[in-house]
């Protein structure tokens, strides 16, 4: 007997363009993956949004003949009908001004023309699969009302799911890679569990909580989401003003999963050691860091692991644009910073752990990475 799978109904895209041009490339790039609505008005756009079969995602222009993106966006934002369809901009309106505008309309992201199609359909994907995630937490809230039934088998797929989501998210705008995340996570975890039954560290760092600060850990740079595509992905040194915007995405980040747990109606123990990872892993020992200067004790030791295991990594990794530096050195440059950059005894760890911490790197290298690097 032959048997054929479920159908599974495509995702359904509206795009609201007034370029014949811009809807013909994007119907070729997305024909084959999601079902394409089109209006070439904001007015037509809003109907069709708001209509009896809604998109479940929205590209949207910003300079429309007959209203302006930003107010489109707003009055779906401001719908709860359609309130949780994720709206992405794409434009040719590239100043970093129009994409802080567009974000604080509601936008879930912005795309510049000319539109690059690996990046588009990236951040589709990503963007749907958030969707879905927090359509699950959603169902399952409204249908439980209230009673606490969820198995844990459950709960930790839907952390797992929103974790990866958002970390994937911040990565297609990034030139890290999901190598990156893990490499992160596993230097992390080793640093934790060495450290748990040191007197600073014993009441914090138990078991379940290394277990969330592990999960946690890839959303340390969810904030980037929100910084232009210029100054992101930008080859080269940073100016002054770019990287005060750069230094952003930490504060960025930290709103970014407050704003989800408002949607949720909840917290949730995960989510706030991805606040303390993604909003204090650029501090310093000393106070010298951002985006507050905490110093000390002050730092959540979540960010103070990340924060080590960031620069550890960022140093004996390859990007497209640099090599990576020999482990002896990166390790030097660690103790140097003991006191200063990073917490003396999570430097003492690092120092006592810094051959696994050499294993890991070689295990999940880059695709780029030179065999030699470490």
């Amino acid at each position: 007997m032959k048997h054929t799978r479920p159908h599974t109904p495509r995702s359904t895209i509206l795009l609201i363009d007034d370029s014949p041009e811009i809807i013909g490339i994007v119907n070729g790039l997305l024909k084959s993956k999601y079902h394409l609505k089109a209006a070439n008005t904001g007015e037509k756009g809003l109907q069709l949004a708001m209509g009896s079969h809604k998109p479940d995602l929205i590209l949207l222009d910003i300079g429309l003949p007959d209203m302006n993106g930003n107010e489109i966006c707003g009055r779906l934002k401001a719908n709860r009908a359609t309130c949780d369809i994720p709206i992405i901009f794409l434009t040719g309106m590239s100043h970093e001004a129009d994409e802080e505008t567009g974000f604080a309309t509601g936008a879930a992201d912005y795309i510049t023309k000319p539109i690059r199609g690996t990046i588009l359909l990236a951040r589709l994907k990503l963007h749907l699969s958030l969707k879905i995630a927090a359509d699950i937490i959603k169902e399952k809230n409204t249908r439980l009302s209230g009673k606490v039934l969820e198995q844990e088998t459950e709960l930790e797929f839907i952390q797992d799911v929103t974790i990866l989501a958002m970390a994937s998210l911040a990565e297609t705008r990034d030139n890290e890679t999901g190598n990156h995340l893990r490499r992160t996570q596993d230097y992390i975890r080793i640093l934790a569990e060495h450290l748990q039954h040191h007197p600073r560290f014993s009441l914090l760092l138990t078991r379940n909580n290394i277990d969330l600060i592990y999960k946690s850990a890839p959303l340390h740079d969810i904030g980037k989401v929100g910084i232009p595509d210029s100054i992101l992905l930008k080859p080269g040194k940073l100016s002054a003003d770019e990287f005060t915007v750069m230094k952003t995405h930490a504060l960025i980040g930290r709103q970014a999963i407050e704003k989800a747990e408002k949607q949720l109606g909840r917290s949730a123990p995960f989510l706030n050691f991805a606040k303390e990872i993604a909003g204090s892993h650029q501090e310093k020992w000393d106070g010298s860091g951002y985006p507050e200067m905490l110093a000390g004790e002050r730092i959540p030791i979540s960010a103070r692991l990340m924060a080590l295991a960031d620069v550890y990594d960022a140093l004996v990794s390859a990007r497209p644009y640099k090599k990576p530096m020999q482990h002896e050195l990166a390790a030097r440059i660690i103790a140097e910073g003991r006191g200063s950059h990073f917490d003396p005894d999570i430097v003492d760890a690092f120092l006592a752990l810094q051959d696994r911490f050499r294993d890991i790197n070689k295990r999940f290298k880059d695709n780029f990475q030179a065999d030699d690097a470490t």
